[in-house]
């Protein structure tokens, strides 16, 4: 399953990046727009969205999709 991570881009806001690229995939002026924009992929396509704050610390984790390794207990 491929990552998706939310990360600070300095003043210029927040960048979606699926893990292994060089490049991101697209900028956001809000980690909020970011996070949406990346779990929107994830749910789509399976994969973890992963988001760091301002200072580049993993803040946050979430997997979606069928092969979720940790389902929740229902």
């Amino acid at each position: 399953m491929p990552n998706y991570w939310v990360s600070p881009r300095g003043e210029k806001g927040w960048a979606v990046k699926r893990e292994g690229n060089d490049r991101a995939s697209k900028l956001f002026d809000t980690q909020k727009q970011a996070f949406e924009h990346a779990r929107g992929i994830a749910q789509k396509l399976g994969g973890e969205v992963i988001v760091k704050n301002t200072q580049g610390v993993i803040r946050e984790k979430n997997t979606y999709g069928k092969k979720d390794p940790f389902p929740p207990r229902g």
